[in-house]
């Protein structure tokens, strides 16, 4: 099981040793939901660092953590969520199981930079080798420089070629074949034969050629390689939303605080308000309201009462609640829906990228012309030497540099272009899929729509009577009050929180004036009676009647516009969503959607889509909340706004900001673009095999010569994406 990131820090000994004694250091690292500027990082650091026993506390804003180091037994993970939750921050400790290991990212870049710089020292050498070669230069200080070249190469290419050797061992190791397989060949054949050549005094040597291989390859690796790990920190900030901990209340009226994991069914939990549920379970004493959205994906929050069944992962938002477990731990729902994304992500696994089908064909292809060559030399009566140079040389030109770019560049153009956009590519084959797309599936809140709830007629209500209504909102967290005190916000008022409100829970809010007294809530709290419209609320002033305060949330700005361009372009359209019935189809209808389902719990998603996937459709997933992550994970292709939650961002191929709904017909487009991009970068590449592979199985380009080609095919492809930054698209 996952495990609290608690580990001693023995670099940090010295310094603790200074402030606290000689006693050890721990450090622990909590996710900080909602830290979201410099400033906030600034107060999560300056809170944790007045705690007694903390010795220093460090924020990193765009994973949304702070990693702080503490003297080891004086402080717990307890007291540091609830210092931060004090100072107004929602704090979670990050497991063990979800950190996010860059390692890979650093690793290749520190690859690159190796061989890049012995491939700049190595290619000075060369040049005055080589104009040497023209002048005076003595065989001495040639071979000389040959060595020198040599020492730098061999380690070089020993670090910086670990991944494409290790690669292609285990690909032979289980009788196939990848591109790694002849790029190792060709850089360990030039290394070995330069070697050889320096040790006889021989005028030329290809170490040049082995190591700008292998910087040129790295590059295409790394970007590769980056855009795999991009944000596989916001998986880690999800699971903390669990609850890592819960209040346990025994039947002596004692409480203790236990590990979520610690839980089993039949005990009692109190929830305190903010809180959310460690376990699923059915509520025993309290009144109040809990926010689904994370589960149903609903905006509403839904009422607290004993009796109903309630969600580990859910938010109270009302009055303490007590909580009898019914399936803790992995038997939860939130578990359920990890286990459903699991299982979807795994088919969706088996897709095979466009750069690894055309490997498949390439790298035989390559071992059997590089062998065709050495053998037809040796026929041909010439030395094994020459015959080994011109088959290294075959190697190097057929060297699959280009076609390892081809999608590399092609995916950063399109993904620099899309981030100025305010669209963020995660996924490295999430473009490619997203091109093959021809249906698109749409979640209602929060995606179609905005998320949160707006005031409407807004006409109906004036300033006078507004800005005494946001007085008595400001003290409920309720979507629906903070949506008037927005509201008043926007009018330019200036509404001040006002004293001694009571909050009734389910009920509303209310408040003694010299009038009288004033309530803001629902229409049996305010005396109207009971009115079945849930998106309403209502105030009832101390000295007049009753008026209905009511609320949409309200689709994106251009929803129905994206909607009939993506119909013209001939994508079928869906709209699948877990809230009630009404709000749906009033969503479809003003969206323009034919096509739509209320009420789909996550494995009733996923069952649409795989019915559509079975239709021969290949679908586009776009949803923001948890119930969609299961979603987004089995269909085709992905994408979220950015205010979706953690786990839809982390499953999603593509994340969009912003209010606009736009954005998914811009990457739609530049999906397509850069496909067709790939395919021409793949023509060049084998362009250029066309024109240099006879001169190299002929023996007019030497190993060096080969190197060069086969960079100035990197470079065409490499220019060739750059075009995608600027080029026109279209759906």
């Amino acid at each position: 099981m996952a495990q609290v990131l608690t580990e001693a820090a023995p670099h940090e000994t010295a310094a603790a040793g200074s402030s606290q004694g000689n006693s050890a250091c721990e450090s622990t690292t909590l996710v900080v939901e909602n830290m979201h500027c410099g400033g906030c990082m600034r107060k999560v650091e300056k809170a944790l660092a007045e705690f007694p026993g903390v010795i220093s506390a460090r924020a990193n804003l765009s994973a949304r953590r702070v990693t702080v180091t503490s003297s080891k037994g004086r402080v717990t993970t307890d007291d540091l969520v609830d210092v931060l939750g004090k100072a107004g921050y929602k704090a979670a400790p990050l497991l063990e199981d979800a950190a996010s290991d860059k390692s890979a990212d650093k690793e290749f870049l520190r690859r690159v930079g190796v061989a890049g710089f012995a491939a700049m020292n190595i290619m000075l050498l060369s040049v005055a080798v080589w104009s040497g070669q023209a002048g005076d230069m003595e065989k001495s200080v040639q071979t000389l420089f040959h060595w020198i070249s040599a020492l730098i190469a061999l380690p070089a290419v020993a670090y910086a070629g670990q991944p494409f050797f290790r690669s292609a061992m285990q690909a032979l190791r289980s009788r196939r074949l990848n591109m790694d397989v002849p790029i190792s060949l060709a850089v360990t054949l030039a290394t070995a034969m330069s070697l050889f050549q320096t040790i006889r005094g021989s005028e030329h040597v290809y170490f040049d050629a082995a190591v700008s291989l292998l910087f040129f390859l790295l590059i295409g690796r790394f970007l590769d390689q980056s855009m795999r790990t991009r944000a596989a920190g916001a998986a880690a900030n999800l699971l903390g939303l669990r609850g890592s901990t819960a209040t346990v209340l025994f039947p002596d009226g004692s409480t203790e605080r236990l590990s979520a994991r610690a839980l089993t069914p039949g005990m009692r939990i109190l929830v305190a308000t903010g809180e959310r549920i460690g376990a699923d379970g059915k509520i025993v004493e309290g009144r109040g309201a809990i926010d689904e959205s994370l589960i149903t994906g609903e905006a509403e929050p839904v009422t607290a009462e004993p009796g109903r069944q309630v969600f580990a992962g859910t938010l109270n938002m009302g009055a303490p609640l007590v909580i009898e477990a019914t399936a803790t731990n992995e038997s939860t729902l939130l578990a359920e829906i990890g286990r459903l994304m699991t299982a979807a992500e795994q088919g969706r696994g088996r897709y095979v990228r466009l750069a690894d089908r055309a490997a498949s064909y390439y790298a035989p292809a390559v071992h059997s012309l590089g062998l065709m060559t050495f053998v037809g030399w040796l026929i041909m009566g010439h030395g094994w030497e020459p015959a080994l140079t011109a088959a290294i040389s075959v190697l190097i030109i057929t060297c699959p540099c280009a076609l390892a770019l081809a999608v590399p560049a092609v995916q950063v153009a399109a993904t620099s272009r899309l981030f100025g956009r305010g669209v963020i590519v995660k996924a490295a084959d999430g473009l490619e899929r997203l091109a093959e797309t021809d249906t698109i599936v749409f979640d209602k809140t929060g995606t179609l729509t905005l998320g949160e709830p707006r005031l409407i007629e807004p006409q109906s209500c004036s300033d006078d009577l507004l800005i005494r209504a946001a007085a008595l909102a400001a003290a409920s967290r309720h979507p629906y009050a903070r949506a008037v005190v927005r509201e008043a916000r926007e009018r330019g008022l200036k509404p001040v929180a006002a004293t001694d409100v009571r909050e009734v829970s389910g009920a509303g809010l209310a408040r003694q004036t010299e009038a009288g007294e004033e309530r803001l809530g629902s229409a049996v709290w305010c005396g109207v009676g009971e009115q079945g419209d849930a998106a309403t609320l209502w105030y009832k002033p101390a000295d007049g009647d009753p008026v209905a305060l009511r609320f949409e949330d309200q689709l994106r700005p251009d929803a129905a516009e994206v909607i009939a361009q993506l119909k013209r372009a001939g994508y079928a359209v869906e709209l699948l969503s877990g809230d009630r019935p009404g709000a749906v189809e009033a969503a479809a209808r003003e969206a323009g959607i034919d096509h739509w389902q209320a009420r789909q719990n996550p494995a009733e998603k996923i069952a649409r889509l795989e019915a559509l996937k079975a239709a021969g459709r290949k679908v586009l997933m776009v949803g923001d909340g948890l119930n969609d992550a299961p979603a987004l994970a089995a269909a085709h292709a992905s994408m979220s706004p950015s205010t979706a939650a953690d786990v839809s961002q982390t499953t999603a191929d593509l994340v969009f900001q912003g209010e606009r709904l736009g954005a998914v017909v811009e990457a739609l487009g530049v999906a397509k673009s850069a496909r067709r991009m790939a395919l021409q970068n793949f023509g060049l590449s084998l362009g250029y095999n066309a024109i240099f592979v006879p001169l190299a199985v002929a023996g007019y380009a030497t190993p060096l010569i080969a190197a060069i080609a086969m960079s100035s095919s990197s470079i065409a492809v490499t220019a060739n994406a750059v075009r995608l930054r600027s080029k026109r698209v279209k759906v």
